[in-house]
């Protein structure tokens, strides 16, 4: 579900996962036409280091 609100509203995944400042930042960044595709990349990117950091902290106990 975060991977298809990545690509059409790449803000808001940084706010689901806990990162507003990174998500005020993709939000200018998005606001630009030109932007979009960078800000949606961006996102994505940043989602799967969530995944794979919540699945590291799993793996030690920690989760």
């Amino acid at each position: 579900m975060r991977l298809i609100i990545a690509l059409i509203l790449p803000f808001l995944v940084f706010f689901t996962i806990g990162k507003p400042f990174q998500g005020i930042i993709c939000l200018i960044l998005q606001i630009t036409l030109i932007g979009w595709i960078p800000a949606a990349i961006w996102a994505v990117y940043a989602l799967s280091q969530y995944n794979t950091d919540r699945k590291i902290a799993e793996a030690h106990g920690k989760g």
